[in-house]
């Protein structure tokens, strides 16, 4: 065998599967309703997958979650951000993490 056989194959880049996007996507189907929320983006990479929700579009995400797979282990993939990139939540669920935006109360002011 040569070396190269035994070298572990870089892996791909980091996503979400449909169960999670469409337990975030409800998140974020929510926090429109409210009016919390107008625009999102989504990235993969390497070592993380980023969901971003927008109060407005073209300003500073309000809220990041983000999938770290290498974390699981240790605090947990999953992790929401804050405005200011300061952890709302982290662990290992994700329904779990997404609880944060269920203890905030939104209300629409006139």
């Amino acid at each position: 065998m040569t070396r190269d056989a035994l070298a572990v194959p870089p892996p791909g880049p980091i996503f979400f599967d449909r169960h999670e996007l469409t337990r975030i996507l409800s998140v974020y189907g929510r926090l429109v309703a409210a009016g919390e929320a107008r625009d999102y983006a989504m990235s993969d990479g390497r070592e993380a997958a980023e969901f971003a929700l927008y109060r407005r579009t073209g300003d500073a995400p309000a809220w990041r979650i983000e999938k770290r797979p290498a974390l699981q282990a240790r605090q947990g993939q999953w992790a929401v951000f804050g405005e200011g990139g300061h952890i709302l939540r982290r662990g290992r669920d994700l329904a779990q993490v997404l609880r944060v935006f269920d203890s905030r109360r939104f209300s629409v002011i006139d």
